[in-house]
């Protein structure tokens, strides 16, 4: 199937959150949960897209086990957010269970359900599940392939090594036609951009923008599109990246400096030992300099950095924000409502432009359409039989000494024309 031209410009960007989550050892995890939840009910009251919710059994700091009961929690909370799982492990499931449940949130959530899946990403979960992490990929795809024929309404009956389908099949129709959006997670191999080229779905790029594959990764999915004649758009590419902003540099990094010392997987540390976003051993200071994919400074900075993600990639259809809770969380929120009211607009070019004619129309015919209101204020003082007050008819003789001089412009102008 021949590639279809992306054009940036004309495709407005989604925008989101990634939330593993990451959460400091030693807070109350319920408050820590009831967090997240807050932080996606004031993500849907500012308008943003999506979110995506991770699954992981192991660490103590990601809390969240199954990302389909918060996600209908979630649901219940909010009103236009669109919200996925991000990701579902699908070695830890059983594909039919995994289609049931998924088609289920499609209703309960009236279409805003979406299914992001990977092979898992934490060994200490495999560890527990008894699960051989070089096998988890090969695991992955072949669950995802049943889950697909699945959500296409087909009957699957299939025998692997460690999952059986016997005339499979789901019990509830898709409440989103032909199905609810589906994605895989892709990190640093071709693996999951293989996959997403093979099914025709979205891809997730959890690892960010700042690594070498980033360039060919859109690449690894239109040859395998072509191969599997599946259609593929940039449009359903998201990347993940790191961010928070603030009215100034100073202030946002000063909001985050203390939380960034904290490392996601490898444990609380101490001063100066950095974090698992591929900065460890740096300061905040030293980790910005070197890393382009944190984005702390102002609405301008994330701009630059957004332009640069968008140059870099070719072209991409979302962009998620990690949840890191580096910062308190009025700042946090604060952050988020920056970016929508300063950036995310410059990226939605359809609304920006019919904005701008509306504004332009408005500076053009304004001296025009505003002309004869000083009259109908006057007319109104008369009509009722009441002197028109000195004030209202100084403006009415000043705006008809500024039209005639228009007209007196306008005719010198045709003149010499």
């Amino acid at each position: 199937m021949p590639v279809q031209p992306f054009n940036q410009a004309t495709h407005p960007m989604r925008f989101g959150l990634f939330m593993a989550p990451f959460h400091r050892a030693g807070e109350n995890p319920t408050l820590a949960l009831q967090r997240d939840l807050q932080l996606i009910e004031a993500l849907d009251h500012l308008g943003y897209d999506e979110v995506w919710i991770g699954e992981h059994h192991s660490g103590g700091r990601e809390l969240i086990a199954d990302p389909a009961l918060f996600i209908a929690a979630a649901a219940e909370r909010t009103r236009h957010i669109r919200l996925g799982t991000g990701v579902t492990s699908l070695p830890y499931h059983h594909p039919l269970l995994v289609a049931d449940k998924m088609v289920l949130l499609d209703h309960l959530t009236r279409g805003r359900a979406m299914l992001g899946v990977g092979p898992g990403i934490l060994a200490s979960d495999a560890y527990m599940l008894g699960i051989e992490a070089p096998e988890q990929r090969r695991m992955m795809n072949q669950s995802l392939n049943a889950i697909l024929r699945l959500l296409r309404g087909e009957v699957v009956t299939e025998q692997t090594d460690w999952y059986t389908l016997n005339q499979a099949r789901l019990q509830l129709p898709n409440y989103t036609k032909p199905h609810l959006p589906v994605a895989v997670a892709a990190s640093f191999t071709p693996s999951g951009p293989v996959a997403a080229g093979r099914h025709g779905i979205g891809l997730l790029s959890v690892a960010g923008a700042d690594h070498e594959a980033f360039e060919r990764t859109w690449g690894w999915v239109e040859e395998e599109a072509a191969q599997s004649g599946a259609h593929v758009s940039r449009a359903n590419w998201s990347v993940v990246l790191t961010m928070h902003i603030a009215e100034s540099r100073e202030q946002a990094i000063a909001d985050v400096a203390r939380g960034f010392q904290v490392r996601a997987y490898a444990g609380d540390a101490g001063p100066n030992t950095g974090n698992a976003f591929g900065v460890t051993g740096k300061t905040i200071h030293e980790a910005i300099d070197t890393n382009p994919g944190l984005i702390f400074g102002t609405p301008d900075d994330a701009i630059e950095a957004l332009d640069t993600v968008v140059e870099r990639s070719g072209g991409i259809g979302g962009v998620l924000f990690i949840h890191h809770e580096w910062a308190n969380v009025e700042a946090t929120h604060r952050s988020f409502e920056l970016f929508q009211r300063h950036v995310a607009p410059r990226y939605r070019a359809g609304d920006r432009a019919h904005l701008d004619s509306a504004r332009e129309w408005f500076d053009t015919t304004g001296r025009v359409s505003f002309a004869t209101a000083g009259e109908a204020q006057a007319r109104a003082f008369t009509d009722a039989g009441k002197p028109i007050p000195p004030d209202l008819a100084e403006r009415m003789r000043q705006m008809e000494e500024r039209r005639a001089a228009r007209m007196r412009a306008a005719a010198e102008a045709e003149q010499k024309g």
